[in-house]
Order: C-alpha cells, then structure tokens, then sequence
C-alpha cells in the first residue's frame, strides 16, 4: 500500500487522504489504485456509511495527474504508461460518480485537473475561502478531462467553455456559485465537520447546513453576461473574433490569456464540451476524453506545453499546429474517433 494515500476508518466514514505534499498531492498510479481498492472494498460494507476524501496536509487538495509520468510515457514508450494512467484514474472518477454511499470531498486550497476529477463526481463537493479551483490544461496541450468534459457542459451561460479554454482560477465563492461545490464553509470549521459526519453519518446534511457560512459575492458573476455573449460560439476561431470585436477591458485580457494556449487543445476542448452534452451519462463521457487522451498524450503540444510551462518555465511554447486554422476538422476527427474495440475504455 503505498504512504501517498492514508486510507483508514473513523467511526461510520472511510477517509481517504491523499500525502503527497511536496507534489500538493499530485495522482500517481500506486494513489489511483489504492483509492480504487478502498472504495470497492467500502462498497459492501456496512460499516462504512460515508466515505471523505481530503487532503493530509499541504496547500491544496491535489493539483492534479502525474504529469512527469505523462510526459516521460509520451517521449519514451509511445504513450503506454500515460494510457494505462489515464485508463485507471478515469475508472476511479467514474466509481465516484456512481457510487451507492454518499462521498464529500473536501477541496481545499488548489484543486485542479485530477483534483477536480476525483471531487466533481463527488456527492457533497466542500469549498472554503482558501479554494483554487481549475481546469488549466490547455495550456499545456491538453483537455479537461477527468470528467471536466460532463461537468463544464453543463453549466449554464457558456461558462464551462470558457473555464476550459482559459484555465481560469475559481475562488470557493465562485465554486459554489456555479455549483462546481455544494457547500461553502469556513476552513476552522473543517475539522468538526469531518469529526461530526464520522460520528454521525446520518446527519450529514445536518451538519454541513450548520457549519456553513455564506460565501462571499462571486467576483465572476459580474463577467457573465460578457462571458455568455463572448463565448457562444463552439467555433474556436468565432470565439477569438467575438473578443477581438469587443472595446472591454475583460475581453482583451481574455484574449490575450487563449493567446497562450494551445491552439489544438482550444478546439479540441470545444468540441469535447459539444460532444458531452449529448451524451447519456457520464461512462460514456470518460468513454470519449480516453479516446482523446490517448491520441492527444503523444501530439506534439503536450510534451512541449509541459517542457513550457513545468520544466524550463519559459512559458514559451512552439503550438504545432500554431493556429486555430491550421488545426482543422479531419485532425479533430481523427482525434474523437472510436479506438479499436478492445482498446475502448470501460467502468469498473
């Protein structure tokens, strides 16, 4: 069992706790797989009638996948080990969102990526003041997957097109805003809270409307109206021209924010958001992200995002293709086809 994940047992709840500070709790394999035997074993057992997933200590809930591992697997066996990676942490994103037993995860301080995969399926979805929440992988070649796809669809108003392609940071007001959380409560209140569900998982609403507090005003919510009209488009290149039209100082700021982002994971996240909003449940949503990811993870913009963004920190990546144009709907295609049938990702 590896030390990355403490899985015990408080009273009525099973507590996962990702340990992986120094990396602010970054998924690893050995996490994913550890994580997915605690629930399966939980499932069935009476015992256990809730279940949390938090963090150990740190600055944030988790920040995301393994992405040295990622990238080390795209570079150097064709992308095996970052498929199976991501084959596993979508399994476990889907177990979540089914499962029988209420889960709260409590997301606080930086939640992105694969943070948000394992706390956006969750039940009760925890923000406090402290709350960094994003979906920021555009910017280094990828999509919002981990379920991103489901969830940023599904928000009103054009505002999940517009997280995912700009990567943009929520504070926990604007998590419970959009409803990326259920709950906002103060972080001296965390402790208690986790104490009491423990104690008493039959009074989990209980306790959380108790311990509650309101949230401050969702500084977003003043751009919606823009981010609605700005974003309507599911054409990257309409999107780009609506906030080159525009005289705002919001429009231009956004503007220069997609200028740094890969111009094939910007269309690529469009059309995975279009797509996710027809689809019938949420397999069916990871069903689609691991046939993206799977083609995405070796094209050439991951592995030069991340040397970008991570490792030589120039923030100048070279985007093959380097514009929205150039990335056309045949590359699209071939990216969202169905894989082999016995490549296809499927639920636990």
């Amino acid at each position: 069992m590896t030390t990355e994940i403490v899985v015990r047992t408080e009273g009525g709840a099973g507590v996962l706790s990702l340990n992986r500070p120094k990396a602010i709790h970054a998924l690893t394999l050995p996490m994913v797989a550890a994580m997915t035997a605690a629930l399966l074993a939980w499932r069935d057992d009476p015992a256990v009638q809730v279940v949390i997933i938090d963090h150990a200590e740190g600055r944030g809930f988790c920040a995301g996948g393994d992405i040295t591992l990622l990238r080390e697997s795209a570079l150097g066996d064709g992308g095996a080990a970052g498929r199976r990676f991501f084959f596993e942490e979508y399994r476990l994103n889907h177990l979540i969102m089914t499962y029988p037993k209420p889960v709260i995860a409590f997301m606080d301080g930086i939640t992105m990526g694969g943070g948000v995969g394992i706390s956006g399926p969750a039940r009760l979805r925890i923000a406090t003041a402290q709350t960094r929440l994003a979906m920021p992988e555009t910017g280094i070649g990828l999509f919002p997957d981990v379920g991103g796809g489901w969830y940023l669809s599904r928000l009103p108003d054009r505002l999940g097109q517009y997280l995912a392609l700009t990567g943009a940071r929520l504070d926990g007001a604007e998590c419970l805003w959009t409803g990326l959380a259920t709950h906002y409560l103060p972080v001296e209140a965390l402790a208690a809270a986790k104490a009491r569900i423990a104690a008493d998982p039959a009074a989990l609403a209980t306790i959380l409307a108790e311990l509650a507090a309101p949230a401050p005003e969702p500084r977003l919510a003043a751009q919606a109206a823009a981010i609605a009209r700005l974003f309507a488009s599911d054409r990257y290149e309409e999107v780009l021209a609506a906030l080159a039209a525009d005289p705002g100082d919001f429009a231009r700021d956004t503007l220069a924010t997609l200028r740094t982002k890969s111009p094939q994971a910007c269309k690529v996240a469009l059309r995975q958001l279009a797509t996710s909003a027809d689809l019938p449940d949420f397999a069916a949503n990871m069903a689609m992200e691991y046939r993206i990811g799977s083609r995405v993870l070796t094209l050439p913009d991951f592995a030069e995002g991340v040397r970008a963004v991570i490792i030589d920190k120039d923030n100048a990546p070279c985007w093959s293709p380097a514009t929205p144009e150039a990335v056309g709907a045949d590359r699209l295609d071939a990216i969202f086809a169905p894989l082999p049938a016995n490549e296809e990702w499927t639920p636990l």
